[in-house]
């Protein structure tokens, strides 16, 4: 070419179009003019060209050479530039062979130009253009305070990790225009995240239909301090059962017989609660009998509508389960001992580990899950690891032949206690799992549950084997005594679902009880019809009125009679008043009756929404509707779902036991809170994203 680029730089008419010696190409009708001045260059601005020169390869070809691997990349083609962009990829993602090396072992790359005595190569740094749609988005130091304030609720992070020497030095990598903040600031925005959570869940609970039940649960510490945490479950005003922690209370005394009653009231009154309490639900790890006949008549003093405080519940479900379990591996505690020791031996060892696996092979054992070492905390963990093992066991037993060293084998009769052990575990485990879901199931999902561990361990205990009848009878008397106090109020709840109402029930006790399930039954029937009288009473004024001592819940006026509407004298007068019996026993059948009459709902292969029913119904049954949410909203457990399986009660640890009582609180209920917000988000995702993937279908 007869121009050479010089320093890289092309000349730019107002077209926009370079020629290849740098001058301006004009077009048919333009005249060059004396005044372009042929040899003025525009100066590169580009990062790039740090990094990169260019080649006149051929007349009206240009092309970009690398400077470090000196690879040729396309510049100019005749009136067509191609860019940097590309140029700058080939630097910045480690694309130029000398940059990747350079990364791979390890040097630092800093994004600064590369200054003449520097050994460093640096990436090309990005030009900053102003661009109509560019947006700044400037430091929110609140924002970031917040953010910071809600990581720690939501984590169970120590407050003070702000104030930590590793977490300040990358907050200020991070953002060196941050301004760190301290302790204090960090506390104030947790109470004020507190605070206004609690605001809106105070205006949710005064827009509910129907009541609140509580359950309280007993925390400890590294002190002698205890914790009552009370947790509200109700149905909000779109039928959705919510469970959330109304109050995190220190008990100074939790041995005292009232300490709780304070707890309880505290909650009650701070949340405006006093006439809205339906059931009480606690645990006799914590709560003897006087403790329970305490806040038996709390409640029959606050909720003296609701059968003066009958649904008091003194048995957490959850923990009956892990009870029962713990008994059960209890039992056999040499033999469970002796898997776990088997179970630890081949898993500490890769060499030993991959032996089983080919002993397990020749076999031609089916493949099973992988071996685990048991959590001693969770009970889950250990069915988990007996469940597998159990499976494995002609394994184990054939170990010691191909390692010598191996003389842990359980023998026979421990695999046979394994094996029985692994029936009864599943019971439990089944039936405590329906707690882990992410929404808290409802009061009728649980009837089905203990009912059939009670069949099953009567059956268990009247086995003709004799070691399962030994092993079963203990834990069948167990839960007998949890069976017999709480299940009438579970079989009031299953009545509540249309799939099952009293005909589950009457059918279930048949089998239970034998003979004695007729009279059972009637404690239920009898115990709907007055609940639902006391639903009916609420409703009306209190004029002279009164509802029939069988609990039909219908209402008769007292007649006034004139003369003239007395029965003709035909001797017919017994027929007047069947007749009139017969109209007025129809005409005004109560909504719970008509609801016991009706055909089961059909129970298909479709999962039913129990709630969801009662509220597409709450029109027909505007009176029975309220009645059912407060009892679909009882809760037969005390915890939450991740502790469900915990052989320990929960423990605040040294940091937390030094908080200030209202730092503690705001910490434990923001947590609970926060995560259904977040639960919340989550499912508007999935909602929209099943909307987007339908919509694109």
């Amino acid at each position: 070419m007869n121009g050479m680029i010089e320093n890289g730089s092309l000349n730019v008419n107002g077209n926009g179009i370079m020629n290849g010696d740098g001058l301006a190409a004009a077009n048919d009708n333009d005249v060059v003019t004396p005044e372009v001045q042929p040899n003025k260059r525009r100066r590169k601005k580009s990062m790039v060209w740090e990094y990169f020169t260019t080649e006149n390869v051929s007349p009206g070809c240009t092309r970009a050479c690398c400077k470090q691997c000196n690879k040729s990349f396309a510049y100019i083609t005749g009136k067509k530039q191609a860019g940097t962009s590309h140029l700058k990829r080939h630097i910045s993602l480690g694309i130029c062979p000398a940059n990747r090396s350079k990364l791979e072992k390890n040097q630092l790359i800093t994004y600064t130009p590369r200054s003449q005595n520097s050994t460093i190569t640096a990436p090309p740094r990005k030009r900053c253009r102003a661009s109509p749609g560019s947006v700044t988005i400037a430091l929110d130091q609140e924002r970031c305070i917040n953010e910071i304030a809600r990581m720690i609720i939501l984590h169970d992070y120590p407050t003070n990790m702000v104030e930590l020497p590793g977490f300040v030095d990358f907050a200020k990598i991070l953002q060196p225009n941050f301004s760190m903040v301290s302790f204090d600031s960090v506390h104030s925005e947790i109470v004020a995240i507190y605070t206004r959570e609690k605001k809106s869940l105070a205006d949710t609970l005064a827009e509910i239909p129907g009541r609140v039940s509580l359950t309280v649960d007993l925390w400890t510490s590294d002190q002698t301090l205890g914790y009552a945490i009370l947790t509200g479950h109700f149905i909000d005003a779109d039928w959705r059962l919510n469970s959330r922690v109304l109050r995190f209370v220190r008990v100074p005394f939790p041995d005292s017989q009232v300490a709780f009653n304070h707890a309880v009231v505290s909650c009650l009154s701070e949340w405006g609660l006093g006439s809205k309490l339906f059931a009480l639900a606690v645990d006799q790890s914590f709560a003897n009998e006087a403790v329970v006949g305490n806040l038996r008549g709390l409640l029959s003093i606050k909720n003296s509508h609701m059968l003066n405080g009958q649904y008091l519940l003194a048995n957490c479900y959850a923990r009956v389960m892990s009870r029962m379990a713990l008994a059960a591996i209890g039992a056999t505690r040499e033999a469970v001992a002796k898997v776990r020791d088997s179970v630890r031996y081949v898993k500490v060892s890769e060499s030993r580990e991959d032996m089983f696996n080919k002993l397990r092979q020749q076999l031609q054992i089916p493949y099973t899950e992988s071996l685990v070492i048991d959590d001693q905390r969770m009970w889950n963990s250990t069915y988990h690891m007996l469940s597998i093992a159990c499976e494995l066991k002609e394994v184990f037993s054939c170990l010691d032949a191909s390692d010598p060293n191996y003389e842990l084998a359980p023998s026979m009769d421990d695999w046979k206690c394994i094996e029985v052990l692994c029936v009864y575990l599943k019971l439990f485990f089944d039936a405590a799992d329906i707690l882990t879901t992410k929404s808290y199931p409802t009061a009728s999902a649980f009837f089905h549950e203990v009912c059939k561990i009670q069949m099953e361990l009567a059956h268990g205990a009247l086995s003709e084997d004799n070691y399962v009848s030994s092993f079963v009878r203990p834990l069948y008397e167990k839960f007998d005594r949890y069976w017999r106090d709480c299940c009438v109020v579970l079989a009031m709840a299953v009545a509540m679902d249309p799939r099952y109402k009293l005909k589950l029930v009457e059918f279930s006790f048949a089998k239970v009880f034998g003979e004695e399930g007729e009279m059972w039954f009637r404690a239920v029937d009898d115990g709907l019809h007055e609940l639902y009288f006391e639903y009916v009473a609420q409703t009306l004024p209190l004029p002279s009125i009164f509802v029939d001592q069988r609990y039909e819940g219908f209402i008769k006026a007292e007649a006034h009679q004139d003369e003239d509407s007395l029965p003709p004298p035909d001797g017919l007068s017994d027929f007047d008043v069947y007749i009139s019996e017969i109209s007025s026993n129809h005409q005004t059948k109560s909504e719970l009756d008509q609801y016991l009459d009706e055909p089961l709902l059909p129970r298909g292969s479709q999962e039913v929404d129990v709630l969801e029913w009662w509220k597409l119904h709450r029109i027909k049954y505007p009176t029975l509707s309220k009645m059912a949410a407060d009892i679909l909203s009882i809760p037969f457990a005390t915890i939450s779902g991740d502790s469900v399986f915990d052989t320990l009660s929960k423990k605040l640890d040294s940091h937390r036991s030094s908080l200030k009582p209202v730092t503690l609180e705001a910490l434990i209920c923001a947590n609970n809170w926060l995560q259904f917000g977040t639960q919340q988000s989550l499912s508007m995702l999935d909602l929209s994203t099943m909307c987007i993937k339908m919509e694109t279908k």
